[in-house]
């Protein structure tokens, strides 16, 4: 399973897969998806497919001339039954719950500022105005 992880590891063979996943392909073509989202040779793109093929991933079909990469889908079956593993309902709720965001975050720490900003002020505003009364 590790090899499946380390070939899904690279966004580039992950691409390849969703191009794939729809249809065999060729490494031709492939290329010419590929390198409409970012310049990427046609011997980058047989070096992932080997690694995915290696991880078992994809398997090659030859028709005639052509050599056609599909995707496994039954390659896919042990990971998804170790994140179901992972993702099980058992857990207590304060585990399920989603993470605080870092924009919720960081505009929770601008009020803390302000409010401790406009509290140091108010408080030099007493005193100000409570030294004014005893000096009258």
């Amino acid at each position: 399973m590790q090899d499946i992880f380390d070939a899904l590891a690279d966004p580039v063979r992950r691409r390849i897969l969703d191009h794939i996943a729809t249809a065999p392909m060729r490494v031709i073509d492939l290329t010419r998806e590929l390198s409409t989202e970012a310049t990427i040779s046609r011997p980058a793109v047989s070096r992932h497919l080997r690694v995915l093929d290696d991880a078992g991933l994809v398997c090659v079909e030859d028709r005639g001339r052509e050599r056609l990469h599909r995707l496994r889908p039954a390659a896919l079956d042990e990971v998804t039954k170790y994140v179901a593993s992972l993702t099980s309902l058992d857990r207590p709720q304060s585990e399920v719950l989603p993470p605080i965001s870092q924009h919720a975050l960081d505009a929770l720490a601008t009020e803390v500022y302000r409010t401790r900003k406009d509290c140091a002020k108010g408080e030099r505003s007493l005193r100000r105005s409570h030294g004014k009364e005893e000096a009258g």
